[in-house]
């Protein structure tokens, strides 16, 4: 029955190998959610919603719980490459599950390609200004060929590099908390004013972007050991500790900076130089690592993306190629590599990360309504037990939850995704007439 794991290898995942734990999962999913974002989101919020921020954060973060628990139910079933494109390809079909891959990796390709821009301008920041475009460029893209050759290592390789950057990276965040918590528990609080409905919608929007990305995770689980159990593990995990550590951080910022916190354009390293310039310092090179982490964590997902669909004869099928010696699919890596050089260079995303969120935002509602057919289906077939009501109640709240977020969107916004959404379906068109069979001639 399709959409029911079983030791069936499918043929999207063939030469790979099984070989990420569920440690190594749970720390890629924490490195590709606590990216950038949590450097400057808690200004925005604060600015949004006062000191009511933190319940924001609580309430996108039992959304994305929703979405987490459907997801698991879907790691467990169609334990393949792709992610949520391998669910919502076996719910409905080769057309849906085409504009899901497509939008999924277009999405991640624009947040690699900005990061990475956004590292380069850390770096040249630094040093003199009439080298900064130089060094951008430099740190950019030699930031990127490292990542790359890194996960053309092998999956291992790759998983590794992700277990070692995610603890270190969140050194920075977790000594801010500490230090913010011994120096300033009983600080300044910005004002307790009411926030309005725009406010708090504006707020649940960049709540819902930093808590994004764990799905570039789960793009790999055809490299995933033991899934069934590997997966909902994994996502348990890192959920409740990146839910921890952002009421945390926002706690933390308003208490340090009070009023002054909505206006701030580097807010926990602003936090920190009230206690020492090194602490200020230590959260500049923070944000860098954590920037530098989470491409790592990126090119180990996202490639396998254009791989599933390579391999389901949706994109040319050399980006289904893995590597002799280490089994990585490494053109697809180096493609993918590529196109988020050039938009790092070009530094385009910047005018497009609400869309890239928008984006995702209609896959994980995808991927909501897919687990919850895929359940259906194997309960109707007896070859599981029967649907559980926790289920449903996680699969309708998460779909409701992105019709929110996708209904705050503006009409320029729902226009572009439905252009990507068309392109998906011209790409698919033209696969179908290339595969359609010839008539036998009379």
């Amino acid at each position: 029955m399709p959409g029911i794991a079983d030791m069936t290898v499918p043929p999207r995942d063939a030469g790979l190998v099984r070989a990420v734990g569920p440690i190594a999962l749970a720390a890629g999913v924490v490195n590709s959610v606590v990216a950038s974002g949590i450097f400057v989101v808690p200004a925005a919020m604060a600015a949004a919603v006062g000191t009511y921020a933190p319940l924001a954060v609580i309430a996108c973060a039992v959304a994305m719980g929703a979405i987490v628990i459907c997801f698991a139910a879907g790691g467990r079933r169609i334990a393949t490459s792709g992610g949520p494109y391998g669910y919502i390809h076996s719910a409905f079909g080769p057309l849906a599950g085409c504009a899901a891959g497509t939008m999924l990796w277009v999405s991640n390709v624009l947040a690699c390609g900005a990061i990475a821009a956004a590292l380069g301008d850390v770096i040249a920041s630094l040093g003199p200004h009439a080298l900064a475009a130089t060094v951008r460029v430099v740190i950019a893209l030699g930031t990127l060929a490292l990542v790359a050759a890194v996960n053309i290592g092998g999956v291992v390789w790759g998983a590794r590099f992700v277990a070692i950057a995610t603890p270190v990276k969140l050194i920075p965040l977790l000594v801010f908390v500490a230090v913010g918590i011994a120096s300033y528990a009983g600080g300044s609080h910005a004002p307790a004013a009411a926030p309005s409905m725009q406010g708090f919608g504006r707020a649940m929007i960049l709540g819902f972007f930093a808590f994004t990305g764990f799905e570039i995770s789960l793009i790999a689980s055809g490299e995933v050991a033991q899934p069934r159990r590997a997966i909902p593990l994994a996502l348990g995990l890192a959920l409740g500790f990146v839910t921890l550590l952002y009421v945390a951080v926002q706690v933390v910022t308003q208490a340090m900076l009070g009023a002054a916190l909505a206006t701030s354009a580097a807010p926990l390293a602003d936090a920190m130089a009230k206690v020492h310039p090194a602490l200020q310092a230590l959260l500049l090179a923070g944000a860098s690592l954590s920037m530098f982490a989470f491409l790592g964590s990126d090119v180990l997902g996202t490639p396998r993306m254009l791989f599933a669909l390579a391999r389901d004869g949706v994109l040319p099928g050399v980006l289904g190629r893995v590597h002799p010696r280490t089994h990585a699919p490494y053109v697809a890596i180096i493609c993918y590599t590529g196109i988020a050089a050039l938009l790092a260079v070009s530094g385009t995303f910047a005018e497009l990360v609400v869309m890239s969120t928008l984006t995702v935002a209609v896959i994980y509602l995808g991927s909501c309504a897919a687990v919850w057919v895929l359940v259906r289906r194997g309960a109707a077939a007896a070859t599981e037990a029967r649907t559980s009501p926790w289920l449903r109640v996680a699969a309708i709240t998460g779909i409701a939850s992105m019709i929110v977020v996708m209904a705050l969107a503006s009409w320029t916004e729902l226009g572009g995704l439905a252009v990507l959404l068309a392109l998906s379906g011209l790409v698919y068109a033209l696969r179908w007439l290339r595969l359609k069979p010839v008539p036998a001639a009379h």
